[in-house]
């Protein structure tokens, strides 16, 4: 059979809804009415403007595809086993299953083909913000005259849902500030939410809003490939500001329950899913059923990606050859290579503050690692997260070596895992540690999608002093040791502050570091090593009968409260854990070491006690906070809420045995 385009677009578009639909109804859970609404555009996008190669799906100039609607999930697990990714039949009709590769949102590093976990809405388009803005950066750096190996598109398909959430407003206007002209986003403008109409909550004017965030805005209709790809054409001309495709739709498009509520999170029953077929002019009877004009036709991407990436690859060997320091940087950044750490050894003489000895040790570090790039949620002069020679990166200037996110910590947090996703950047940004609470969710995604993303927390502590109980983290280093594969620094002195950063960049792990605001006293000069391992005998007693055990500034008071019980008698071993995460991963005969568990244990942290109740037991005990702090001088704090020497000492004679 002769299809003219139209024809095998719309049949292509009409195999994803019904593939969808039937992997909803087999799996009796989840969301098919986004995927029969977007095939149309999806279709148009994949098959005639994504740049990509199935066979090799990690080709470095690839366009980048993210789903942040990511409930309607089998709308992309359709085009990737279209295709031609490694996705057989077999996942699609596992979907949603224990095992499988069709998770119920699609998940990095799980499924082929998958750029990024998009779950709480809002994420993804606000992470490809960080994406598209690595592709800038990495051309601006590495481009050469008729060389442009770092030139592709970033796109998006995102939902209502997406564009209510505050993180997206944060991130797109960045993204419209920087003028990020290779963001195309097409908006799935549907009307419809879980509550019902979109006009029960969700009445402002997205195109205004938009427009007024420097971005272009389209108008298409969704379900008309040829309206589709001129806004897609629209888009990729204006390469000076981001793009916004308004793509007109109707949900669970072509079933009874089009343009409802009911469309959204529930399968749609097999007599409805027939009405759907009939109303399309589908006659096959078969489930799953894939035509096999529809099938010649989307793997056509697996050739085409296999000639775009050759002609990739004869560019960079071209390029290799003119340029060769460049090319090896690139691949080095790209791969994630870091190189002359152990060479880094900043010396200290006087008592600092960490987020300043952290700052000076980032500074080298940013010498000798090109791809570390970061910045700050409006508090560079805090946070020390800006080295001397750094320089903005702006929509004048993609090449600089930082960030400013003005107020936006939650857009910071989901702009640097795009960054990261992106590849070829080592990305950090820096707030308060109580605001934490802020980026928490982009934190939590670093962590679960296993990036090498590093938050700086500075003001760690009711240390902060007379800003008060806002402004002082009491419970917030407990909240991030409870994210899974975070790994939470809090180091005691300058010297910590240097192994802290050694082994954030080799762990290559989402890390959270909690810097001090106050001047801390120097610890012997091997912390720097020791910190390395996350937790280690500070000053160890063969026949001890107490530990001390303490994080950050109250290092300096585990060890004066040693002192005072060495002179009354009883033998103290104190133990500085700077990182509890890196700690519990060392080996179980170090571990047991340095804390054995036949030893009470006294844990002194100006913080909640959550995170040390493991190490702690029934029979020892914990100096810290048990609710928030107040306005005063710090040393005035620590007085009034009993974290001392002398409340240290007084419990470390209660439990030594």
């Amino acid at each position: 059979m002769n299809l003219t385009e139209a024809e095998i677009l719309r049949k292509s578009a009409d195999t994803i809804r019904f593939l969808s639909a039937e992997a909803v109804q087999k799996a009796n859970s989840g969301h098919p009415g986004m995927p029969m609404g977007m095939a149309d555009a999806a279709v148009v996008l994949w098959s005639k403007f994504l740049n990509h190669n199935p066979q090799n799906p990690q080709w470095v100039n690839r366009d980048r595809f993210v789903l942040s609607a990511g409930h309607g999930s089998m709308l992309l697990y359709s085009l990737l086993h279209l295709t031609g990714y490694d996705l057989p039949m077999e996942e699609l009709q596992n979907f949603r299953q224990w095992g499988s590769k069709t998770p119920g949102h699609p998940e990095f590093g799980h499924t082929v083909g998958v750029e990024i976990t998009t779950g709480p809405l809002g994420q993804g388009i606000s992470s490809a913000v960080g994406m598209a803005l690595a592709e800038r950066h990495l051309a601006a750096k590495f481009n050469q005259e008729n060389f442009n190996i770092v030139n592709h598109f970033t796109y998006v398909i995102c939902g209502d849902g997406d564009l209510q959430e505050g993180i997206s407003h944060e991130a797109c206007a960045l993204a419209g500030h920087w003028g990020l002209g290779k963001l195309v986003v097409l908006y799935d403008s549907n009307g419809i939410t879980i509550d019902g109409s979109t006009d029960l909550s969700f009445t402002e004017d997205v195109a205004k809003r938009y427009e007024g965030y420097g971005w272009q805005v389209i108008l298409a209709d969704g379900h008309d490939a040829a309206s589709v790809e001129k806004a897609l054409q629209e888009a990729q001309s204006d390469e000076t500001r981001p793009s916004l495709i308004i793509c007109k739709t109707h949900i669970g498009y072509g079933s009874p329950k089009q343009d409802s509520y009911q469309a959204h999170g529930s399968p749609l029953g097999d007599e409805a899913i027939q009405i759907t077929k009939d109303f399309f002019g589908w006659t096959n009877k078969d489930k799953f059923y894939i035509p096999q004009e529809v099938k010649n036709f989307m793997e056509g991407a697996v050739k085409d990606g296999e000639t775009q990436e050759a002609a990739w690859n004869l560019l960079f060997h071209d390029y290799q050859v003119q340029f060769p320091k460049e090319a090896a940087t690139f691949l080095a950044s790209v791969a994630g290579e870091i190189n002359g750490l152990d060479q880094i050894n900043p010396q200290f003489d006087k008592a600092v503050a960490t987020r300043a000895s952290a700052g000076l040790m980032l500074e080298e570090i940013k010498k000798a690692v090109p791809q570390m790039l970061g910045g700050s949620a409006d508090l560079t002069p805090s946070n020390n997260t800006k080295s001397a020679f750094d320089t903005p990166i702006s929509k004048e200037n993609y090449g600089g070596s930082y960030f400013h996110f003005g107020v936006r910590e939650h857009g910071m947090g989901a702009i640097m895992n795009g960054l990261a996703l992106h590849g070829g950047i080592l990305p950090y940004g820096g707030t308060f540690l109580v605001f934490s609470d802020y980026v928490r969710p982009s934190v939590r995604l670093s962590a679960l999608m296993d990036l090498p993303v590093t938050y700086v927390f500075t003001h760690d502590s009711i240390g902060v002093g007379e800003d008060g109980p806002t402004h002082q983290p009491v419970e917030h280093l407990s909240a991030l040791s409870a994210i899974p594969n975070l790994h939470v620094w809090r180091p005691a002195d300058a010297y910590e502050s240097v192994g802290m950063w050694k082994a954030v960049l080799k762990n290559k792990k989402a890390a959270a570091l909690a810097l001090s605001r106050q001047n801390l006293p120097l610890l012997p000069p091997y912390s720097a090593i020791e910190a390395e391992k996350g937790g280690y005998i500070l000053r160890r007693l063969e026949n001890a009968n107490v530990i001390l055990a303490a994080s950050g500034s109250e290092v300096q008071l585990a060890l004066a409260a040693a002192d005072i019980l060495a002179e009354k008698g009883l033998e103290v071993q104190v133990v500085s854990m700077p990182c509890m995460e890196v700690f519990a991963q060392q080996s179980e005969a170090y571990q047991e070491d340095v804390l054995p568990l036949v030893i009470p244990v006294v844990a002194v942290e100006a913080g909640l006690s959550q995170r040390w109740d493991k190490y702690v037991g029934r029979i020892g005990r914990f100096v810290g906070m048990t609710g928030y702090g107040a306005s005063a001088p710090a040393e005035i704090l620590y007085d009034k809420f009993g974290i001392t020497v002398e409340k240290v000492v007084a419990a470390a004679e209660e439990v030594a045995y």
